[in-house]
């Protein structure tokens, strides 16, 4: 019925509804009249300034009907689901204008359903006009129209609510949480998400409580049968179509609260529906979203204590990692890691803690990559955890702190370039040597050193756990597997092989003067912490430590040092002198191991902090004070090796000048002034302490036999010497020096099978057959370095002994020397006679000196080629100076470091010098190269490339022949006539095929 002054859209309108009388029969569609309603749609797409007109008009009535219909009354219920059928085709056909409709449709649709929630009906009709509002609008006026954002916004939490309504009907209970399901997913897809940051975190917030509370909800096998499949199946299947065209032609989708068949849907679409919005939601965000994402989860979390189920969080954070954009990724174990660190100071653990700890292994434990993250902010936080939880739980063990554990070892599957475990290695063991120092707690607190036991074993254990995790998943062990099981030409060994169980890596091992830092927990106070780290030690040996000190010579006779990704060390000639003056870090590293076991051996005095002493032989010796008075020639050579960094090959140094190492500096020179001039009862160490002695220096001779020949053979005579001193004082003091020559027995023992020396072999098993029956070393149980702690049970020495010292002698030490000296395979390896090797071996050996040979020095100049120290310019220049034309003065006798420019100028090549071995040659690039320590990859390989061209070229002198006559009498170039070539040898050896294993 048309009035004469009623307006031209509101007859439109009212042509749209049936006759009131006909309300009740226009089920179940409830749809308006068909024709008029495209009359009014077609008014409003031409007249779009009729549409905010429209949009009151049609809120007006919309009220009128939601108050009446909550009455009762059937008749305006009917209407109201026609008005928002009506609204959802005005959204819909003036998609272009949707702004103009907004603010009315919005504020429609909250009234609705917070009037009417129980209705399902009406809400989902209200549902299909959200839909269709979030398929077409460009979402710019969320957040600018403060009435329209606030009506979305509550409008999105009741969906939100709807989604994870308890109600005990299971049927009704499902086709209500999809209900607000479907709302949410269109909100997901929608821009008004994305367009304001501020308005997205608070969305975020509300869309996440119902997917978390589904998820938390059904169970795990469920989860994985349906994430598997969520990438490939639509993403809903009670929505007809998703924007997957620009927002002209796309199709708003349409909800309905009745499913096919008899039953009801069952609670597993309801969870295929929360996993599907779950991962619309993480594939669009970027990073910074991605961390609202994670914070809106972390406080729907605590309201709905979801940490207690650990598995479910555990598995959703390995879902939004995986789901997340690959660049993104990153920011999730991040924001685990944040949140674990600001919950660090919690006086006992919660579940909070552990589920973390536990997101963050599972994290980084699949195969996920995690491209941009920070590695080292990420060790250094859960290295700062673990020691606060220690400072907090000194009296307690938790759970929390092997959960962290896990997290440092999990850390090492994702390592994303060369350095990266090294770097990662270099922070723990900053802080072990900070805790070792300086504990957890002030000094004097309750808990002091329980706390300092439990940090360093921890750390330890994180250390070791960090190298197995990169060693077993580094993604360059499949291609080495497959070379060793190609056959290979047998290549005949100088001497005996010893297998190593190394491989290629493509990662660069822990050097040892990292690891050198870590050598004085071997005298520490705690058994304990001397057990686990001899492990560490022991496991550092055998997997880690590059075997730099071995070499191997090559088809040319060039002598190079044996590459990392060798699988075996073969015995062959090496220059002595290289291994002794040339400041070999190995060397160093060993020189420094074999100074603390003699100290551990020795000492009445364990720990760097001065106190009673722990031993439990004589827990009640008390340990006076030692003042320094004035520097010792340790503290000189620390000192200067405080003052000059070290080489370090460009990488990362870790010092002695860092952190708390000058105090440690000190409490190591009291170690030394500890040192007895003879075994008492006094000293510290315990039967299981030797034991780990035996196993500690038994590995270096396997693993390093020349090193281990050269560093460790004198102090087995000095240790030898300590115990003919003169008689023991007691019983203890018996027992101890027979352990300790059992000790030297067993470790000459083992220089005879690796050297394949019978004559010393027999010499060994012949006095180990005269050894007391009890006195024999206890077999210490090798726990590993767990991330749960196992107790440490010490052996002391039985308070009465059946026998003296003097009723057992040991090993001939003169005997077992001659032995050694003379057998064919140590002098073919180390390039020394007999004699030499004799004296090289029975030199003087203190514990002080050991120290100052394991600090490293600046050299005036750079070693020669022999290794002597001698500058080989002055070493050469005298018999220079009888050669025509030939001075002194031509020779640099300049005593300045070696730098960039003269290893250009030596690349290039000189034509003007007169050594012919430095002839102009091309020049070699390194541009772009990795290492040559690290393999001979085909794409690491240094190149040649054009040379810088020179204005003049100056003729070779005419003795060269000379020059050459000279070096070959001085033994210089002798190798191949080439003091470069010499000079380089990682250079040249980065182009030779690997050499073939082969064993005896």
């Amino acid at each position: 019925m048309h009035f004469l002054f009623t307006p031209n859209h509101v007859q439109l309108l009212n042509s749209c509804y049936p006759p009131t009388s006909a309300l009740l029969t226009a089920g179940p569609e409830y749809s308006p009249n068909a024709q008029e309603l495209s009359r009014l749609t077609y008014y409003a797409s031409n007249h779009p300034s009729k549409l905010t007109k429209l949009g009151g008009e049609l809120e007006k009535r919309l009220r009128v009907e939601c108050r009446k219909a909550r009455d009762g009354n059937t008749r305006t219920r009917a209407s109201l689901l026609i008005t928002l059928s009506i609204f959802r085709a005005l959204a819909t056909e003036c998609r272009r204008e949707i702004a103009l409709l907004s603010p009315s449709l919005m504020a429609s649709v909250e009234v609705t359903i917070s009037t009417l929630p129980a209705d399902l009906e009406v809400v989902a009709r209200a549902a299909t006009v959200v839909t269709a509002w979030t398929t077409y609008t460009d979402g710019h006026l969320v957040g600018t129209d403060s009435n329209m954002t606030r009506d979305y916004i509550s409008a999105l939490r009741h969906f939100s609510s709807l989604s994870c309504c308890r109600i005990p009907d299971l049927e009704v209970k499902n086709r209500t949480r999809l209900i607000g399901f479907a709302a949410i997913t269109g909100a997901l897809n929608s821009e008004a998400l994305y367009n304001d940051s501020q308005q997205f975190r608070e969305q975020v917030s509300i869309i996440m409580r119902p997917i978390l509370a589904t998820l938390l909800q059904t169970t795990l096998p469920v989860l994985n049968e349906q994430a598997a499949a969520v990438r490939e199946t639509p993403r809903s299947p009670y929505l007809a179509e998703f924007r997957t065209r620009p927002a002209i032609e796309r199709r708003a989708a349409s909800i309905h609260v009745h499913v096919d068949g008899d039953k009801g849907p069952p609670s597993e679409d309801v969870s295929n529906a929360s996993l599907h919005a779950m991962f619309s939601l993480l594939e669009h965000a970027n990073g910074a979203q991605l961390g609202y994402i994670m914070h809106s989860s972390f406080d729907n979390l605590d309201e709905s204590n979801g940490w207690a189920k650990m598995e479910h969080c555990c598995w959703f954070a390995q879902r939004t990692a995986e789901w997340s954009q690959y660049q993104y990724r990153y920011a999730v174990p991040t924001w685990l890691v944040e949140r674990l660190a600001e919950n660090q100071e919690a006086p006992k653990v919660t579940p909070l803690h552990s589920a973390l700890a536990a997101m963050v292994t599972t994290v980084f434990n699949s195969p996920t990559p995690l491209v941009n993250l920070s590695t080292s902010d990420i060790i250094s936080n859960l290295i700062t955890i673990l020691i606060r939880r220690t400072a907090i739980d000194a009296e307690r063990e938790t759970p929390l702190l092997p959960a962290l554990v896990e997290c440092i070892t999990s850390l090492g599957k994702h390592v994303y370039y060369s350095d990266q475990i090294q770097d990662l290695a270099g922070e723990l063991i900053s802080r072990l040597t900070t805790v070792e120092v300086q504990g957890v707690l002030a000094r004097g607190k309750p808990g002091f050193n329980e706390s300092r036991t439990m940090a360093i074993r921890y750390l330890l254990a994180g250390l070791i756990g960090l190298v197995r995790a990169a060693d077993k998943y580094d993604p360059g062990k499949a291609q080495d597997d497959e070379a060793t099981r190609k056959p290979a030409p047998p290549a005949k060994p100088l001497s005996p092989t010893i297998e190593l169980h190394d491989r290629s890596s493509r990662r660069t091992r822990i050097p040892p003067d990292i690891w050198q830092d870590t050598l004085s927990l071997l005298c520490d106070n705690d058994y304990a912490v001397r057990a686990d780290y001899s492990e560490a030690l022991v496991f550092y040996l055998v997997n880690e430590m590059p075997k730099h000190g071995d070499y191997c010579v090559d088809a040319d006779g060039v002598r190079r040092t044996k590459r990392l990704g060798d699988g075996l060390v073969q015995h062959t000639t090496v220059n002595i002198n290289t291994l002794i003056h040339s400041g070999h870090i190995g060397t160093r590293f060993l020189n420094a191991m074999h100074a603390y076991i003699y100290i551990l051996a020795t000492t009445s005095s364990l720990g760097l902090v001065s106190s009673s002493s722990t031993s439990p032989d004589h827990s009640t010796h008390e340990v006076s004070h030692v003042n320094v008075t004035s520097p010792s020639e340790t503290n000189l050579a620390i000192s200067e090796a405080r003052e000059s960094p070290p080489h370090t090959n460009g990488r990362r140094s870790f010092s002695a000048s860092q952190g708390p190492q000058s105090r440690k500096i000190l409490v190591v020179q009291r170690l030394l002034e500890r040192t007895p001039s003879r075994i008492s009862m006094s000293t510290s160490a315990s039967l299981s302490d030797y034991s780990h002695i035996l196993s500690i220096l038994s590995t270096v001779y396997e693993q390093f036999p020349i090193c281990g020949l050269i560093t460790g053979t004198p102090m087995l005579l000095a240790l030898d010497t300590l115990t003919r001193s003169q008689d023991a004082d007691g019983a203890i003091t018996s027992q101890r020096i027979v352990t300790i020559r059992e000790v030297i027995t067993r470790l000459w023992l083992m220089l005879g099978k690796v050297w394949s020396c019978s004559e010393l072999v027999e010499i060994a098993e012949q006095a180990l057959s005269t050894m007391p029956p009890s006195s024999s070393l206890p077999t210490v149980p090798q726990l590993g370095c767990e991330s749960r702690l196992l107790p440490r049970e010490v052996i002391a020495f039985p308070t009465e002994a059946k026998y003296s010292s003097g009723s057992w002698l040991g090993v001939n030490v003169e005997a077992a020397l001659t032995a050694i000296t003379s057998s064919r395979n140590a002098q073919d390896a180390t390039g020394l006679d007999a004699q030499g090797l004799l004296r090289r071996l029975s030199i003087k050996w203190t514990a002080d000196s050991a120290l100052r040979d394991s600090i490293e020095r600046n050299s005036s100049f750079e070693s020669s080629t022999r290794g002597d120290g001698i500058s080989p310019l002055l070493k050469i220049s005298p018999a220079l100076m009888h050669i025509e034309n030939i001075s002194l003065q031509s020779l640099a006798r300049s005593t300045r470091a070696i730098g960039v420019t003269d290893l250009r100028e030596a690349l290039e090549g000189r034509s003007s010098m007169s050594n012919p071995a430095l002839a102009k040659a091309p020049s070699i690039s390194t541009l772009d190269h990795a290492s040559s320590i690290l393999g001979g990859d085909a794409s690491s390989r240094l190149t040649q490339t054009r040379s810088r061209s020179r204005t003049k070229k100056r003729a070779i002198p005419s003795g060269s022949a000379e020059v050459r006559d000279v070096l070959n009498k001085l033994g210089i170039g002798k190798q191949n006539g080439s003091l470069l070539k010499a000079s380089f040898p990682t250079l040249q050896k980065a182009t030779e095929p690997r050499a073939s294993p082969s064993k005896s």
